[in-house]
């Protein structure tokens, strides 16, 4: 393949990537925001779901940009 191809497919998984990331980020906090619990112990799985599902994506950003330079 060649680089143009590479940095289209690189840039959808991006795309890609951001969209999983919100989807699910977004069912997790509806599914614990509908916990009878207060919120008070409700903050504390919002901030560690948030934390994890975008420290994991930001990875796989990195690696796809790694990726992408080593192409160049």
């Amino acid at each position: 393949m060649n680089t143009k191809t590479h940095t289209t497919i690189i840039t959808w998984l991006k795309r890609i990537l951001a969209i999983i990331a919100t989807i699910s980020w977004l069912t997790i906090i509806f599914n614990i925001a509908q916990s009878k619990a207060p919120f008070a112990e409700q903050a504390p799985y919002c901030m560690g779901s948030t934390m994890i599902i975008f420290t994991l994506l930001s990875m796989l950003y990195k690696g796809l940009d790694y990726w992408q330079v080593k192409e160049r």
